[in-house]
């Protein structure tokens, strides 16, 4: 959960009259009032009531296809007591001055609104009730509110909210932090499946997404960078491409003019193209001819990285990370030491809308349209490379096809911007799919040696890990950072060491749906299983007796966190249920070659444990026969038809990773360049994925992430089970498991 909500402060609530009589309703939340005062953010939501009684709520966050134009605005409406069909949804302008920060990323809208969120609607529906108790003289206890309708049962009188909306706005404001909320065994929408608000303009084709961006005297730009990571332009043929049909201009970009603080987000060296259309500007790429100095990242590849790794494995590590009781004391006495390396390849986040901007420079001033995941911080990087006032700056968001944390960085705003300057027109900016795979914040690579050791019984009595990771400079890189201190068996192993050692890259990394968690969660889970195949234990009963009796283990016993620290009953219940849920203790029944794996993980405040059902051909093929997933993220489920939908394409996106995808670096530069190497999970590969939710006594929490890491494991530990043969390396090569 966030901070405790400080309503200590009394919360600012504003209403005032619309056009036609209706009810505008801001609110600024409590605990929010002094993290303004702070931080500068606080946290904002509308609600308008038309005087037909129609509610229009703005959903304050950017919707990437997780749902949250849908769930956030369900919170509102609950408390508000108005049926959903009177709802309309629209996307909130940008400005965090009044919303707080608006993005989305790491699993946080639910937790960051759930609870301020339903304090909007509850304060809109006493100003509602306040303004019918006057009207009728009457005592506002003595009102109810139903379905966008004030009652006043004993008297038999009724009243719409639109019919009270102007009243209520002239209403004093009430105190956010006693307005009362409603009992959840009352909810009416929230629980409730409820279909995506945008579902039929999607499937009908309606303009939804930043790619769809249209204006009078639009221009198309493309933006060709150097395929080495830090090149510079030292040439090119720019009067050749100015003179082809159709181009408007063409121009060098220099990172030491647009970019000189070097912001690892900001523009880098390249030559834009601007043409009436993108499909010209995009053929004119094709003549051009650039001289790069292609730098220091020349010499680095993915070969020199796997060979460099297994040198740093050999050697101690550089930072011992953590260090409980004498690890290799006690594999010196153990019954059984296993070890076993991992590695895991870099990854694009290959968002099916490719990166794309729409900017429109005029009087000093820009305007944006983007699909970004973190506009507020997009708005502040045009500012920095255009030397402009963030006032100056409009940002738009539009939906995003995807992002899975790519859309966090703001690169392509920064281009538009600029190119849009340049000529002093609208541009909309479109990466190609070469340059979406070849140019992005990549998922780090990874390699980790793991050491352990059994007792006599099969318990685990030490545990050791050597994790070699990205950065510069013997730092780690963005989502290459530090392994936490707490992955699991930490605090539940009596002996272990956590090292690390860096290898120094310049290939940008960013974060990707689970940050850290999507890797560590594969190499981990895997190796616990090969710790149950050695104790000769039933890969589930290995887990449960390595997480003991139910109680929360705290990363720091002297600032134990409820929501944040590791819960091992929550775990138990969510592993118990999947192995029930999917047949577990049957497995042995399958026929031969198909196997069933499971693992766990804890991410983002969520619990979850998964089963994989598959089966190996003689040739290597896998065929992904069922998935079960079992999750506990609180107490209430917001939307379940929403909820679903992220643990369903979570495991179905894991799957794609471990299958068919990887990033490889050859001389410097990004091999692959579209989805005939880089493989995203294919219909016809999808197999069924069936989630169950535990709802436990805890705040809830979100989702878009959490279900994600268990599946690859799982998916390994199931061709294990298949085959006999263990699958230590990402992505999976099939041609190891043909018979």
């Amino acid at each position: 959960m966030t901070r405790p909500l400080d309503l200590s402060r009394r919360a600012l609530l504003r209403a005032s009259l619309t056009i036609g009589g209706g009810l505008a309703l801001q609110a600024i939340l409590p605990g929010v009032a002094q993290a303004a005062a702070s931080e500068g953010a606080p946290i904002t939501a509308f609600v308008t009531i038309a005087p037909d009684g129609v509610v229009t709520i703005l959903s304050k966050n950017p919707e990437i296809g997780q749902g949250i134009r849908t769930m956030l605005p369900m919170l509102i409406a609950e408390e508000l007591d108005v049926s959903w069909k009177d709802v309309r949804i629209e996307q909130a302008p940008l400005n965090e001055a009044v919303y707080g920060r608006q993005h989305s990323g790491g699993s946080n809208s639910t937790p960051e609104n759930y609870m301020r969120l339903r304090r909007v609607g509850a304060a809109g529906r006493q100003m509602l009730i306040e303004a019918a108790a006057q009207e009728w003289s009457v005592a506002p206890e003595e009102c109810e509110t139903e379905a966008g309708v004030v009652h006043h049962r004993k008297s038999g009188r009724s009243l719409t909210y639109g019919a009270l909306a102007a009243k209520a706005a002239a209403r004093k404001v009430p105190d956010l932090a006693s307005v009362k909320l409603k009992d959840p065994k009352t909810f009416k929408i929230i629980g409730q499946r409820i279909p995506g608000v945008e579902n039929a303009r999607i499937v009908t084709g309606q303009p939804l997404f930043g790619i769809d961006v249209s204006m009078p005297g639009l221009l198309h730009a493309v933006f060709e960078k150097c395929p080495v990571f830090g090149g510079k332009v030292k040439s090119a043929n720019i009067d050749a491409i100015k003179a082809l049909p159709g181009i408007h201009d063409a121009f060098i970009i220099q990172a030491s003019e647009a970019n000189p603080s070097k912001d690892p987000e900001g523009l880098v060296d390249g030559v834009a193209i601007v043409a009436k259309s993108w499909w010209t500007a995009n053929k004119a790429r094709e003549k051009l001819e650039i001289v790069w100095d292609e730098g220091v990242g020349a010499t680095q590849s993915s070969e020199g990285f796997s060979a460099l790794a297994a040198k740093l494995l050999g050697e101690a590590p550089a930072t011992v990370l953590r260090n409980d009781g004498d690890a290799d004391a006690a594999m010196k006495t153990a019954t059984k030491v296993l070890e076993a390396s991992y590695s895991y390849p870099f990854l694009s986040h290959i968002v099916l809308e490719p990166q794309n901007c729409t900017a429109h420079f005029k009087d000093g001033k820009i305007a944006l349209w983007a699909p970004a995941q973190n506009p507020g911080p997009g708005r502040k990087l045009v500012a920095k490379t255009l030397g402009l006032q963030e006032s100056d700056i409009t940002v738009h968001v539009t939906r995003g096809g995807g992002g899975f944390g790519r859309r966090l960085q703001s690169d392509f705003m920064a281009e538009a911007a600029w190119i849009s300057r340049k000529v002093e027109a609208p541009v909309k900016l479109l990466w190609s799919r070469r340059d979406d795979m070849q140019h992005d914040f990549y998922r780090p690579a990874g390699f980790h040696k793991f050491k352990a050791g059994l007792d006599e019984k099969g318990g685990l009595v030490a545990f050791t890990d050597h994790f070699v990771t990205f950065g510069k400079g013997g730092k780690p890189a963005n989502s290459a950072s530090t392994m936490p201190v707490t992955e699991f068996p930490a605090m539940l192993a009596p002996n272990l060491r956590y090292g690390q050692s860096v290898i120094e890259s310049n290939v940008p990394t960013g974060p990707m749906r689970a940050p850290r968690s999507n890797a560590l969660g594969f190499a981990f889970q895997s190796f616990i299983d090969e710790l149950a195949h050695a104790a000769a234990k039933d890969p589930v009963a290995f887990r449960l007796s390595l997480l003991g009796e139910p109680r929360s283990v705290p990363s720091d016993p002297a600032k134990p966190e409820p929501q944040k620290d590791f819960n091992t009953g929550r775990m138990r219940n969510v592993l118990a249920r999947v192995a029930e849920l999917s047949g577990w203790k049957n497995r042995d029944k399958l026929p031969k070659g198909t196997g069933m794996g499971v693992a766990f993980y804890f991410s983002h405040l969520g619990y979850f444990a998964e089963v994989v059902q598959a089966t190996v051909s003689t040739s290597g093929a896998i065929k992904l026969d069922h998935v079960w997933v079992v999750g506990d993220i609180g107490a209430q489920i917001i939307n379940p038809a929403g909820a679903e939908h992220q643990a369903q394409g979570a495991a179905l996106d894991g799957l794609g990773t471990a299958l068919g995808q990887k990033v490889t670096l050859e001389k410097g530069r990004v091999v692959e360049a579209n989805f005939d190497s880089v493989l995203p999970l294919r219909i016809d590969q999808a197999p069924p994925v069936v989630v169950e939710f535990i709802t436990s006594d805890f705040p809830t929490t979100g989702l878009g992430e959490p279900a994600l890491p268990p599946v690859a494991p799982a998916l390994c530990n199931a061709i294990f089970a298949a085959t006999g043969k263990r699958i230590r390396q990402l992505p999976i090569d099939t041609n190891l498991l043909k018979a």
